[in-house]
C-alpha cells in the first residue's frame, strides 16, 4: 500500500475533526497546508506537525509534496478550489456540499475525467459502517414506502445573528444555509438508497441576510416518499426511519448513523448496529486512500452520480423557496 500526502485547505473546526480520524489511517500523511496568511499557515502546520507550508494555492498544487487535497473552505470555494486541484492532477477530497449548484458539480466532474483524478465528495454518513447495515439489510423490511430523515441542529452561530452580527454561517454569497450544511445530510443517503426521485417539493424559512434558516423537502419516488426536515434555527431529537412493508429500519443520526436497529411486524427486534471508530470522519479517508490504492477514479457509495442528483435537488429546492447564491450568476 501507498501512503498518499494529503494538502489540506481549511483550518477550521471540520479540518481538526478529519484530521483526527484521518491520522488513525496507516496510508495518510498530512504534508501541507494552504492558508490565505502566513500566521494561520505557521500555526495550523505546527498544530499537526505538517512539514510544508502554502500562501499560494497554486504553488501548493504544483511543489510535488501532495498527491491529493482535502478542501473544507466555504461552500462557494468548494468547486473552483477543487477543479484548480484537479488540473493540477491532484486528486480531491471534498467537504459536503461540494458544489454551490448542478452546474458547478457537471464542471468538476467533466474536470475529474479530463484529467484522469479521483473526484470524492466526504459525506461521511453513507461511508460509516451504520450506513452499511442499513443498505445491507433493506430488502429484509420488504417494499419501502417511506424515508424519513430529520436533521435539526441549532446553530452556535444563531445567537450572533439574532444579535445583529451575520457569521459565515448564514451568507449567500459563501453559498451557504440550512439546506446546504444541513439538508444534504438527509438528501445524499436517501439518493444513495434510492436514487432520483420523480419529484421535488419543497418548503423553507428565509432569514433576512438571505440564506433559509429551515425547511423540509418532500420527494416522490414510483413506490415509496421520502419526508425530509433540516434546520439551523431548532433543534430536533426525532428518530429516523425507513418503512418497508414487512418491518422498519430505525437509525439514531442520520448524520452519523451508529445505531440501527430492524423491527418485523411480527414484533422481533434486531439490533444491526456496527461498532464505529470515534472518529468517524476516518471513514470518508479510509474510502478515499482505498481508492486511490486500488487505481480507482470514482467511489461506489459516493458516486459522481450520487452527488450530482443531490446538487440538482438542491438547486430545485432552492428555487422553490427563493434561495440564491451569487455563484448561479458565474
Amino acid at each position: 500500500m501507498t501512503t498518499i500526502r494529503f494538502g489540506i485547505i481549511g483550518t477550521n473546526w471540520i479540518t481538526e475533526r478529519f484530521l483526527v480520524g484521518a491520522k488513525q489511517h496507516k496510508e495518510f500523511a498530512a504534508t501541507a497546508v494552504y492558508s490565505r496568511t502566513e500566521e494561520k499557515a505557521a500555526e495550523f502546520a505546527a498544530k499537526h506537525d505538517i512539514p510544508h507550508r502554502f500562501t499560494d494555492m497554486d504553488a501548493m498544487f504544483a511543489s510535488g509534496e501532495i498527491d491529493a487535497v482535502y478542501i473544507a473552505s466555504p461552500n462557494s470555494l468548494h468547486a473552483p478550489y477543487s477543479i484548480a486541484a484537479m488540473n493540477h492532477g491532484i486528486h480531491v477530497l471534498c467537504e459536503k456540499p461540494a458544489a454551490s449548484n448542478a452546474r458547478e458539480m457537471r464542471e468538476m466532474i467533466e474536470t475529474a475525467k479530463r484529467t484522469n483524478t479521483l473526484l470524492m465528495q466526504a459525506v461521511k454518513s453513507t461511508l460509516m459502517p451504520g450506513f452499511a447495515a442499513v443498505r445491507d439489510n433493506l430488502e429484509r423490511i420488504g417494499t419501502v414506502r417511506r424515508y424519513f430523515a430529520s436533521y435539526c441542529q441549532y446553530s452556535s452561530r444563531y445567537d450572533a445573528y439574532k444579535a445583529g452580527q451575520v457569521l459565515n454561517a448564514f451568507k449567500p454569497e459563501l453559498s451557504n444555509g440550512s439546506l446546504m450544511d444541513i439538508g444534504i445530510y438527509c438528501i445524499y443517503p436517501a439518493v444513495a438508497l434510492f436514487g432520483r426521485p420523480t419529484s421535488v417539493k419543497a418548503q423553507g424559512y428565509m432569514l433576512e441576510s438571505g440564506v433559509d434558516g429551515e425547511g423540509s423537502l418532500l420527494l416522490g419516488y414510483d413506490n415509496m416518499d421520502a419526508v425530509l426536515m433540516h434546520s439551523k434555527i431548532t433543534n430536533s431529537f426525532v428518530p429516523n426511519e425507513i418503512q418497508g412493508e414487512l418491518g422498519n429500519l430505525f437509525i439514531d443520526r442520520i448524520s452519523e448513523p451508529s445505531s440501527i436497529e430492524l423491527r418485523l411486524r411480527d414484533g422481533s427486534a434486531e439490533d444491526l448496529s456496527r461498532p464505529t471508530i470515534e472518529e468517524n470522519m476516518y471513514y470518508e479517508a479510509e474510502e478515499f486512500i482505498g481508492l486511490l490504492n486500488k487505481g480507482l477514479r470514482e467511489s461506489p457509495t459516493n458516486s459522481h452520480e450520487v452527488s450530482l442528483i443531490t446538487m440538482e435537488i438542491i438547486d430545485e429546492a432552492r428555487r422553490q423557496i427563493g434561495l440564491k447564491f451569487p455563484a448561479d450568476e458565474a
